[in-house]
């Protein structure tokens, strides 16, 4: 079988063609011309906002493509349009990943994957259009993967908070705001799992749990014994609201879900 990672070079995109390469014949696309990978033949340059996909896919011929990719969303939605006259035409699959976001109105409960979205940020409508347009497809031709935070080891949003704290800088909290969250490594075995099973339809891929954001990033520092961090506590209401994501008629395998405990183990250094 044959995966294209668009965006295989960012942070998810990476971890995803180290899980899968071993087991697939797997393609990513890079987009920085000056880039490590520009003497590796299994990555393609590529830049969204300049230059069409069709000559990559034409290319790698991919059973699978898997969408990390960045860029304008104009020249993102014209890439969709490419991708999905694609697997139309050759009978394939999108995995697009998508967020949290596309809930981002809603505040008085978790979202279940069926529910209907809404969002109130760009960001929030550019994926509902995104996953509109992929819900017309057969579900044979399509997933969708919503991820909440991700967290790990390598990931951008620890360094970050670990940044702050070596700085003395305070770290943006939301104190009211009810999550859950995942790490990259989970998410990679998930999405490898759903692969080889050949599943269809939309899976919401956080911990089975939740917690209050702050508390959670409470929680990584004291794990790193990290004392007396600094906190902006950000309010956007007097009381508790969601962003999580929880499954309901896609659940996977015990052993292939987390908890927000484990998120914070591998957040340990």
């Amino acid at each position: 079988m044959r995966i294209l990672i668009l965006g295989a070079s960012g942070f998810l995109g990476q971890s995803l063609f180290k899980e899968l390469n071993p087991y697939f014949d797997v393609f990513g696309t890079f987009h920085t011309k000056s880039s490590v990978y520009q003497d590796n033949r299994r990555y393609f340059q590529w830049d969204v906002e300049t230059e069409p996909i069709s000559p990559v896919l034409k290319k790698t011929i991919p059973d699978i493509i898997i969408t990390t990719f960045k860029g304008a969303f104009p020249a993102q939605l014209e890439c969709y349009n490419e991708l999905i006259t694609y697997v139309v035409r050759h009978r394939k699959k999108i995995i697009f990943i998508s967020t949290s976001n596309v809930f981002d109105t809603f505040t008085n409960y978790p979202s279940y994957e069926y529910d209907k979205t809404l969002s109130t940020s760009i960001y929030g409508k550019f994926l509902i259009k995104v996953e509109n347009a992929l819900l017309r497809l057969p579900n044979d031709y399509y997933n969708i993967l919503r991820l909440p935070m991700v967290f790990g080891k390598t990931s951008p949003r620890l360094k970050e908070i670990f940044t702050l704290y070596d700085l003395k800088e305070p770290v943006d909290v939301f104190p009211n705001v009810i999550i859950n969250a995942t790490t990259v490594s989970k998410f990679c075995q998930q999405l490898h799992y759903i692969i080889n099973q050949e599943l269809r339809g939309v899976f919401h891929l956080g911990s089975s749990d939740v917690v209050h954001h702050k508390d959670l990033i409470k929680n990584i520092y004291e794990i790193n014994e990290m004392k007396d961090p600094i906190f902006r506590n950000n309010y956007q209401s007097n009381q508790d609201r969601y962003l999580a994501l929880l499954p309901k008629h896609n659940k996977l395998p015990k052993n292939y879900r987390i908890s927000v405990d484990e998120v914070v183990e591998d957040c340990r250094l």
